[in-house]
């Protein structure tokens, strides 16, 4: 059985990021709701959060902005019951998958997960785009600029990515806090 699909117990921790976005509805509240419910969980607790950025849409263009974040957590759930986890909010939350890269009101990425790199099957760790996407990086950068990722720190790749038109949309962290 791979490392990534043991079940751990629930004194072991392990620290993973998750990338956040949306553009429909009040995507803020809803990555506020998402991080609530995360850091409501045993098996989950959140130790930093990005500030709030808003985005240029990315893959499909001919859509409304997007507000994206990005979160450090400690979980005590493997690799895919964290995906699993991360979906399940997404589904509370109504989210629907109609078109790849298209209008949504939340998205969840597990985007690394520390100690495991697997490629294929259903979770591909570190995720397989996020080193090309500064509206993961920009905000990956604020909570985790020295995290190691495939070989350079986040800061290092962020340095090449392309950030036109990102802007921060919240002064702090702290705005998943107080979204209601």
């Amino acid at each position: 059985m791979s490392r990534s699909r043991s079940i751990m117990s629930s004194e072991t921790f392990r620290r993973a990021t998750l990338g956040l976005g949306g553009n429909i509805g009040d995507p803020v509240r809803a990555m506020a709701e998402a991080l609530r419910a995360l850091d409501a969980r045993p098996d989950c607790r959140v130790v930093a959060v990005s500030r709030l950025y808003r985005t240029p849409p990315w893959g499909k263009t001919d859509q409304e902005w997007f507000f994206n974040a990005c979160a450090l957590i400690e979980t005590a759930l493997g690799p895919e019951p964290l995906l699993d986890t991360c979906l399940a909010i997404e589904r509370n939350m109504k989210r629907e998958r109609k078109e790849r890269w298209g209008p949504r009101t939340i998205d969840i990425d597990v985007l690394t997960y520390e100690g495991v790199e697997q490629a294929g099957g259903r979770l591909e760790l570190p995720h397989p785009r996020m080193t090309g996407r500064g509206f993961v990086l920009m905000p990956l950068a604020d909570m985790a600029p020295t995290l190691d990722v495939l070989g350079r720190t986040v800061e290092s790749w962020l340095g090449d990515a392309d950030i036109a038109g990102i802007e921060p949309a919240s002064a702090g962290s702290e705005w998943w806090k107080m979204a209601i």
